[in-house]
């Protein structure tokens, strides 16, 4: 499953669906025990801890990918993904 959609699966869960971010946690975990699902399993649970902490999945998957891609610092508008980032190891600054 590529990261761009399940970004979007997790944003049908949380927008569309209402659901909470234990709930949509539970649906990725499913996803992970799936047979004839492969997904970047790394990048994926990064996401998790984002949106088990408070943030958005997607800053997550995006932090994961840009460090990953040899980048050094996760940039961001949103505060809350720059302390989850700092929080998790990774160089971040907030862009004001």
């Amino acid at each position: 499953m590529s990261l761009p959609s399940l970004c979007e699966f997790v944003w049908v869960l949380s927008r569309g669906y209402k659901l909470d971010s234990t709930s949509i946690g539970h649906a990725i975990r499913l996803l992970f025990d799936a047979s004839n699902v492969v997904m970047n399993r790394p990048a994926v649970e990064f996401g998790l801890s984002f949106l088990e902490g408070g943030g958005d999945f997607a800053d997550g998957i995006m932090a994961y990918e840009g460090s990953w891609l040899g980048g050094e610092t996760f940039v961001s508008f949103d505060k809350q993904a720059v302390k989850l980032a700092n929080e998790r190891g990774q160089l971040a600054q907030l862009l004001s």
